[in-house]
């Protein structure tokens, strides 16, 4: 029985990584768990095909969709690190979210949410023009109506909602956390939680306890209006549909972001 105030949650995927003759992910096998998808928009991968064939089978599934920026990085997957200015990475966001778009509208949809990629989404933690460039982005893009997703308890996400930009802060069932609230880097062992018992377990406790335990055992708060598995970790589909069952079960009401966070006043 669904508790008398259930709790909202989004999950969320990285979806549409494939390009030319490489398949990435497993699209068709997560899409019918998940409630948003961050579509990538050529610059880490996808391309126009794969960005057409993603919003149709999203759309197939009742799923929001978003844009997933990146840093220009194809062979590097979007995870190299790269000197950008504030300009630049304005630029890079409008380019690959108007892209997107324009398959949402031939296809009757609108654009839900603007998430970035890899890489990108770390600097924009560290670096506060960055993090405001993406703020602006996201405004002239969409408004007070389009979501930016940003890590949950981040400088970003704090950063903009100051600017009044709508967020959904953002946690991961499927990576270590630091004590900081920062995710584990991909490069140690343990920052990749691939058993779908413990990432559905991180999640629910995320979403109705609003805590998560760091990699070195620590309990640390958090506050999250969706919840990411990545489409590239391995097992994905189970990983997913265990994280789904397991917020369900626990009460939560899995919903596409738009229908948690409210626009700012």
């Amino acid at each position: 029985m669904m508790p008398a105030n259930p709790i909202d949650i989004d999950l969320n995927c990285d979806m549409g990584e494939s390009y030319g003759r490489w398949t990435l992910g497993a699209d068709a096998e997560i899409m019918p768990f998940i409630t948003s998808a961050s579509v990538a928009c050529g610059f880490h991968g996808g391309d126009p095909h794969v960005m057409r064939k993603t919003v149709s089978l999203a759309l197939a599934h009742g799923v929001a969709i978003g844009a997933h920026p990146s840093l220009p990085d194809l062979m590097g997957f979007g995870r190299r690190a790269m000197a950008v200015t504030a300009q630049e990475l304005k630029d890079y966001f409008c380019y690959q979210t108007g892209a997107l778009r324009e398959f949402l509208r031939a296809s009757g949809a609108s654009l839900q949410h603007v998430k970035a990629h890899g890489i990108l989404y770390d600097m924009m933690e560290k670096d506060e023009a960055l993090a405001r460039a993406a703020g602006e982005a996201v405004l002239e893009s969409g408004g007070k109506d389009l979501i930016m997703v940003a890590l949950a308890c981040g400088s970003c996400d704090r950063a903009s909602r100051a600017r009044g930009v709508r967020v959904a802060s953002e946690g991961f069932a499927d990576r270590a956390y630091n004590a900081d609230a920062t995710l584990v880097s991909r490069r140690l062992a343990g920052s990749l939680i691939d058993d779908p018992k413990r990432a559905a377990a991180q999640a629910v406790r995320m979403a109705t306890e609003g805590k998560v335990r760091t990699l070195d055992g620590r309990d640390i708060a958090i506050s999250v209006q969706t919840i990411c598995c990545h489409g590239d970790t391995p097992g994905a589909p189970e990983i997913v549909q265990a994280v789904r069952e397991a917020l369900e079960q626990a009460g939560c009401r899995v919903r596409p972001m738009r229908e948690v966070v409210s626009p700012p006043a």
